[in-house]
C-alpha cells in the first residue's frame, strides 16, 4: 500500500490548520479535515497538528481515540459497522458480525489486504426497533440476518 502521507496532502493539512488556527476550538475541525485528507489520523499526523496548534500529542491522541469518527489506520473502501448494543446483540448481531468476519477473512477493526473492506463493531446505531442493525458506508440495514450479510457482501464484490 502506498504511503498515505504525501507532500500534497501535507499542504492541504497545513492550509486547514492555518484556516482554523485563529478561530476558537481549532482542534476538531483540523482533525476532521485530517481524517478527510489522509483517510485516518495516525500518530505522525497528530504530531504535526500538535506542533502547529501548540498542544500536546497526548491531548490530540485522546480526542482521536475517543471519537469513533476518527481512525488511526486507513479504512477500506467499504466500511461495515455491526451494532453490538443490547437489542442488536440479543437478536443476532454477534452472528452477523461473525459472518462478515468469516466471509471477508478479517477480524473486527481490520481492513482487508486489498483495501476494499473494514469491519467495525459499534455500541448503538439508534435503530433498536430494527435490531439487529448494521451499516455499510453509512447505509442502514435493519432486521439484519446472516443471509442478509452474505447478500450484501456478494453485491459489494460484484
Amino acid at each position: 500500500m502506498e504511503s498515505i502521507i504525501t507532500n500534497k496532502k501535507l499542504t492541504l493539512l497545513n492550509e486547514s490548520i492555518d484556516t482554523h488556527f485563529e478561530k476558537p476550538g481549532p482542534l476538531m475541525p483540523v482533525l476532521q479535515d485530517a481524517q478527510k485528507i489522509f483517510g485516518c489520523v495516525p500518530l505522525q499526523i497528530q504530531k504535526i497538528i500538535a506542533g502547529k496548534l501548540d498542544m500536546s500529542v497526548a491531548k490530540i491522541n485522546g480526542v482521536v481515540t475517543f471519537y469513533s469518527q476518527f481512525s488511526l489506520k486507513p479504512k477500506g473502501k467499504n466500511v461495515i459497522s455491526v451494532c453490538m448494543g443490547t437489542a442488536c446483540y440479543v437478536r443476532g448481531g454477534k452472528g452477523i458480525l461473525d459472518t462478515f468476519s468469516d466471509e471477508l477473512g478479517i477480524d473486527v477493526g481490520e481492513t482487508s489486504k486489498d483495501g476494499q473492506f473494514t469491519i467495525e463493531d459499534t455500541r448503538c446505531l439508534g435503530a433498536c426497533g430494527l435490531a439487529p442493525v448494521f451499516t455499510v458506508n453509512g447505509k442502514v440495514y435493519g432486521n439484519g440476518s446472516v443471509q442478509k450479510a452474505k447478500e450484501v457482501i456478494k453485491k459489494l464484490r460484484s
